[in-house]
C-alpha cells in the first residue's frame, strides 16, 4: 500500500508518498494551505499519483482518539471540537486535511495523533494535581505530544541496540527541534513524558518558553493587568531561545555562544540544564536506561547540544564518543551509533520519520 503522508506545518505543507517498503517514493513541499491553493495541491497530487491511502499528522486527539481513525464528517467535527486543546497546532492539519481531501474525495483519509503514543501513559504520569472538577470534567491532563516522532525513533532505537547486542527496554528518546519533548519509553510503550496538557510545557524551545511557574503566569495577568492573549503570544511566540538568544536557531545560538557572545552562552545553559534534567527524570521514571535517542532537526545536527547532554549524564551510564558524534551526517547515514567505549548506554541519533509512523498506522487500519 502507498500512503501519501499530509505534514502540515506553521509554514508549510509537506507531502510523501511512502511505499511499502517504508521508503519515500514521491514528495512535494508547498506553502500552507491558505498560501498554497487548490491548484497548487491539484498539481502537486497528479505528480505523486498513484497512492492508495492519505495520512494525516494530527497534533492532539484528546482522551478519544487513541489510534489512527478513518475520517468522516463526524470525526471531522470531533477533531475541531479539539481546537482549544491546541489552538495553534490543530487549525493547520485540519485545514490541511479538509484541502487534501477535496482534491482527492475518493481517497480514504487517516488521522494519526501525536497524543496516541502517550495514552500508556500510567495515572501518576498524566495527572495533575487540580481540583476533581477539572480533571474529569474539562480533561485537564497530561497527554503530551510528538508522539509519531517518538514512537518512530523508539522502534528504531531498540532494532539498532539489538544489532549491538544490548539492551533497549528502557529507552529515553529525545526529539529536540522547534519544539522538544523527551518519552520514556519501556518495552515500546510510553510511560512518561515532558510536554503535558499543551506543547508549552517541559523543555525550553526555540520560541516557547517551557515550563514556567503557573504563579508567574498569574502574576503578570492579575498584578501587570497583562491580557491573556498577550501573556499566550508571548510563551508561544517569543520566549525561548529566541528570548534569551535573540534566534530559534539553535545552530546560531551554538556558534554565537563559541564566539564568547554571553546572551547565546546563557541560551545554551539553559537550554542544556533543561535537557538534562529531563532525560534523568525520564531515566527515573524507567528505573534506569539502556538507550539514549536524540531525534529531531536539532537532534540530529547539533553535535554540541549531544555532546553538553552526555557530559552530565555520566552518573547514569551515558557517554558521547566525541569522534563520532562529530562525524554525524544524516543526509549520509540518518541513523548513528555514537555510544562512547565502554559506556553502558547506547547513545544514538536517529532520523525523524513521523511519515513511517503515519504510514504504519494507516496500513494497519486499513489492512
Amino acid at each position: 500500500m502507498r500512503v501519501l503522508v499530509v505534514n502540515a506545518g506553521s509554514a508549510t505543507l509537506k507531502l510523501r508518498v511512502v511505499d511499502a517498503g517504508d521508503a519515500v517514493a514521491g514528495r512535494a513541499d508547498l506553502p500552507a494551505v491558505g498560501v498554497a491553493t487548490h491548484d497548487d495541491i491539484t498539481r502537486a497530487l497528479a505528480d505523486l499519483h498513484p497512492f492508495d491511502a492519505i495520512g494525516h499528522r494530527v497534533v492532539h486527539g484528546g482522551d478519544e482518539f487513541r489510534a489512527p481513525v478513518v475520517v468522516d464528517g463526524d470525526v471531522r467535527r470531533r477533531l475541531g471540537d479539539l481546537t482549544p486543546l491546541a489552538p495553534l497546532h490543530q487549525p493547520k492539519s485540519l485545514a490541511a486535511l479538509d484541502a487534501v481531501g477535496a482534491v482527492a474525495p475518493g481517497v480514504p483519509s487517516v488521522a494519526c495523533f501525536d497524543t496516541a503514543f502517550h495514552a500508556t501513559l500510567p495515572p501518576e504520569a498524566a495527572t495533575y494535581a487540580v481540583p476533581a472538577e477539572w480533571r474529569d470534567g474539562l480533561g485537564v491532563r497530561r497527554y503530551g505530544f510528538h508522539g509519531l516522532s517518538h514512537a518512530h525513533a523508539a522502534r528504531r532505537s531498540a532494532e539498532m541496540a539489538a544489532a549491538a547486542g544490548a539492551p533497549s527496554g528502557r529507552i529515553v528518546t529525545c526529539h529536540l527541534g522547534a519544539g522538544a519533548s523527551l518519552a520514556a519509553v519501556r518495552d515500546g510503550r510510553s510511560v512518561d513524558t515532558t510536554m503535558g496538557f499543551t506543547p508549552l510545557e517541559g523543555l525550553t524551545m526555540a520560541t516557547r518558553s517551557g515550563s514556567v511557574d503557573p504563579g508567574a503566569v498569574l502574576w503578570l495577568l492579575t498584578e501587570r493587568g497583562m491580557a491573556a492573549g498577550d501573556v499566550a503570544d508571548a510563551l508561544e511566540h517569543h520566549s525561548g531561545l529566541t528570548a534569551l538568544a535573540g534566534t530559534p536557531d539553535m545552530a546560531t545560538v551554538v556558534e554565537r555562544a563559541d564566539g564568547g557572545d554571553e546572551a547565546a552562552g546563557l541560551a545554551l545553559s539553559v537550554y542544556l540544564h533543561r535537557l538534562r534534567a529531563g532525560i534523568a527524570a525520564m531515566a527515573a521514571s524507567l528505573g534506569g536506561i539502556d538507550v539514549l535517542t536524540f531525534t529531531g532537526g536539532v537532534g540530529e545536527n547539533a553535535p554540541a547540544v549531544r555532546a553538553g547532554a552526555g557530559a552530565a549524564l555520566g552518573f547514569l551510564g551515558v557517554g558521547v564518543d566525541v569522534t563520532a558524534n562529530a562525524a554525524v551526517d544524516v543526509a549520509a547515514a540518518p541513523d548513528a551509533d555514537i555510544t562512547a567505549a565502554g559506556a553502558p548506554v547506547r547513545a544514538l541519533v536517529v532520523a525523524a520519520r513521523e511519515d513511517v509512523e503515519i504510514a504504519r498506522g494507516v496500513r494497519a487500519l486499513l489492512g
